[in-house]
């Protein structure tokens, strides 16, 4: 570890509040408030001015405050305090600034011209593998690949990362590409870890990209990590650790830490990572619900991104339990739900009466035999409920009505916990031996305890178990429809995100213990799935543009049974189960560049004033007169229609697909998934003939008839085939409000 307590500053690094951090519910980053103002009224806000123009961009951080920044701040200021209100200055691949405002002198700036958007800076809590690349038929990278991957280059906005696991060692590394302009700030680097900053309203000096989360550490080895044997948790999920691409580099950007990250630190990563010179942006950070494009964050930094040629990869939000939607929704960003692999991690509790109930939790703690099972005074399991509640649960297993991780029994001496969950599907780390069950089975065990004299029961060590219905999509997987385009469907594909084991931090206790590998879920743990096939496909195609990468993801992924998985079929998982080896070679892709996005922005209802800007040309004048268009115009690589209920539709989505297989190819376009009924699908042509590499044809997909009810949906696909590859483009149309 010494390489990275060296990293660590003692004076500034709080390490035993680091230490006792006890695992979240869902690992995902919700959006919460906004960064508090200075109490005066004030505000932080981000004031994006788009497209980074004029002089060439600072090589290394913000430094300054750029003058014509200051320039338009001073405008509506009624004193010279502008650089001292400046939090962050963006100046390297985007343009904008970070300031404290209050409500008048934001609007006053709102009006100004120049001026793209002006919004909160919102805060976000709780940042959003052995078994899953082998689940996906992913095999482990040969020397070649090992070669290719090399030149790739894959930043992480996460926790910061723990640079002394072996995950991340550069031995057979070589120096990183020439063209790399990072850094590494208070950090270790070497020729894995190739750049490492860290972000803090507005601070960047003195920081250490040191993750004392594991939420950064688990993410960045499950993308690129390097091939590790013989690693488990407490002997859970034991095998070899590898990530997509081990032989990649990475650049770490510490937006997050803890609990807590913002959309200043967030946009401010961005323009540095794009800046710097990274290929490939894994963003684990979603909210509850999206907000337009050029009030959040993500969307704009990965709108730059885009224009760089790096696709940002991201969670899709864990907030399916919670009314929540699909977020990271724009389209130049693949948006990742989060699914099973066939391996489930379970556990037993025998009851006195011999019966055993199977549950679920990650418990390596010792069998625990024939405990006293009591159900609380009051029904809760809360630390304060127990206390007060002055009875002795100490050696007793207790019974537990709603969800917890078994602090509050931990903390009175319980001996162990069986808690009630909602989400069966997800095995959580407990602080004690425990499992959690449904509701029913919960049911059960109480009427066993009410009617024995001496009730006791015994919780096992968890253990993998097989299932054989994967891959299903996880109850907390934030669902579509996409609430700011609902053309354009999201998420995009879904990818293994229950039970992750990937490199931890030790400096992030799990159930008291420091450990090297930790078992995590989320659409967090997702994300990096889809970034790692990403990485793999731009290491054979370099030149490939990031909706040409996006498309070989989500027209190779593998179809997900809607009868195994909750309602809403596409709405729910996007394209299917991510098949990052079939993605390679794709065949066929859909291709779209800065113009595309810009004129479906422009049918979005932005206008052309704000759309300038943002692109720094003229591609917005398509805003001007004609036909308006809509979402259905872009050139995506699926298909989504909100229909009226009981309402006759017509839809066009016009496509245009580039032969990236081999020339002299012929496509053939065949329906499936249809079923016959009041809704029908047709394509014209029907039939493409490439002659060549490279060639760009066009073709139709109508869909037309009706949805009689509300929160109904029907689907099918388009599938192109040139008799030895398929290129799957779903298509969804929906009656389901966002």
């Amino acid at each position: 570890m010494a390489g990275a307590a060296a990293a660590l500053m003692a004076p500034s690094f709080p390490i035993l509040a680091a230490i006792i951090f006890l695992i979240s519910a869902v690992t995902s980053l919700h959006a919460s408030d906004q960064i508090g103002g200075d109490g005066d009224g004030r505000q932080v806000y981000i004031v994006y001015l788009g497209h980074r123009s004029g002089e060439s961009p600072p090589s290394e951080g913000r430094l300054g405050f750029s003058a014509a920044h200051r320039e338009l701040l001073n405008r509506v200021l009624d004193d010279s305090s502008a650089h001292e209100r400046v939090i962050y200055s963006y100046q390297r691949s985007l343009s904008g600034f970070v300031t404290r405002l209050t409500e008048d002198e934001k609007q006053k700036l709102s009006s100004t011209e120049g001026v793209v958007s002006i919004f909160r800076s919102r805060t976000h809590r709780r940042p959003l593998t052995t078994r899953s690349w082998d689940f996906l038929g992913f095999p482990k990278t040969s020397k070649q690949s090992l070669e290719l991957e090399g030149d790739v280059i894959i930043g992480m906005l996460d926790t910061g990362l723990w640079p002394d696991s072996p995950s991340f060692s550069d031995e057979g590394f070589g120096p990183p590409p020439s063209r790399w302009k990072g850094a590494c700030h208070n950090f270790t680097c070497n020729n894995k870890i190739i750049g490492a900053r860290a972000y803090l309203h507005g601070i960047t000096e003195g920081l250490s990209p040191v993750d004392t989360h594991g939420h950064g550490t688990h993410t960045a080895s499950t993308v690129a990590g390097q091939v590790v044997g013989n690693v488990s948790l407490g002997g859970l999920a034991a095998g070899t650790a590898r990530g997509a691409v081990p032989g990649a580099r990475l650049a770490i950007y510490k937006v997050c830490r803890e609990d807590s990250c913002s959309d200043a630190d967030m946009l401010a990563a961005f323009d540095d990572a794009v800046a710097d010179g990274v290929d490939v942006i894994s963003f684990s950070i979603g909210s509850k619900l999206p907000v337009r494009y050029f009030e959040d964050a993500a969307a704009i930094g990965s709108f730059h991104a885009m224009r760089g040629g790096v696709l940002t990869s991201a969670a899709a939000g864990n907030s399916g339990l919670d009314g929540g939607r699909v977020s990271n929704v724009a389209p130049w960003i693949l948006s990742v739900a989060a699914s099973s692999t066939d391996r489930r991690l379970v556990d037993k509790l025998v009851l006195g009466n011999g019966k055993t109930i199977v549950g679920v939790s990650i418990n390596f703690f010792p069998k625990l035999k024939k405990a006293p099972l009591i159900h609380p005074v009051n029904g809760s399991c809360e630390p304060e409920s127990l206390t007060v509640a002055g009875r002795s649960y100490k050696g007793k297993i207790l019974l537990c009505a709603s969800w917890n991780n078994g602090s509050g029994p931990a903390v009175v001496g319980a001996a162990g916990a069986v808690m009630v969950t909602y989400e069966p599907d997800v095995a959580w780390q407990v602080t004690l031996p425990g499992l959690m069950v449904t509701q029913d089975q919960f049911n059960g065990i109480l009427a066993y305890v009410n009617r024995t004299r001496n009730p006791v029961g015994t919780i096992h060590t968890s253990e993998a178990a097989f299932d054989s219905e994967a891959p299903i999509v996880a109850g907390f997987s934030s669902p579509g429809p996409n609430a700011i385009t609902p053309g354009i469907l999201k998420p995009d594909l879904s990818a293994p995100g229950i039970d992750i084991l990937a490199a931890w931090s030790p400096l992030s206790l799990v159930a008291g213990r420091s450990v090297a590998y930790n078992i995590d879920s989320g659409t967090s743990m997702a994300c990096p799935h889809a970034t790692g096939a990403a990485a793999y496909i731009k290491s054979f195609h370099p030149d490939w543009s990031p909706a040409m990468i996006m498309s070989a993801l989500i027209t190779t992924a593998t179809p997900m049974d809607p009868s195994r998985n909750r309602g809403g079929g596409e709405l729910t998982y996007g394209a299917g189960q991510l098949n990052p080896a079939q993605a390679r070679d794709p065949g066929l892709v859909y291709d779209a560049r800065e113009g595309d996005y810009v004129r479906m922005l422009c049918a979005q209802g932005y206008n052309s004033t704000q759309l300038r800007l943002v692109a720094g040309s003229d591609d917005a004048t398509t805003c001007h007169g004609g036909r308006k268009g809509s979402a259905a115009d872009l050139n995506y690589p699926t298909m989504a229609f909100h229909a009226a209920p009981g309402k006759n539709f017509t839809a066009h989505f016009p496509r245009s697909v580039t032969n990236v297989g081999v020339p002299g190819s012929v496509y053939v376009a065949k329906i499936v998934g249809s079923r016959p009924g009041q809704t029908v699908v047709a394509v014209s042509p029907r039939r493409l003939a490439f002659s060549q590499l490279h060639q760009t044809m066009s073709f139709t997909v109508t869909v037309s008839g009706a949805l009689h009810d509300g929160n109904e949906y029907f689907s099918a696909a388009v599938v192109w085939s040139d008799g030895e590859r398929q290129v799957r483009s779903p298509v969804i149309v929906h009656t389901v409000d966002a």
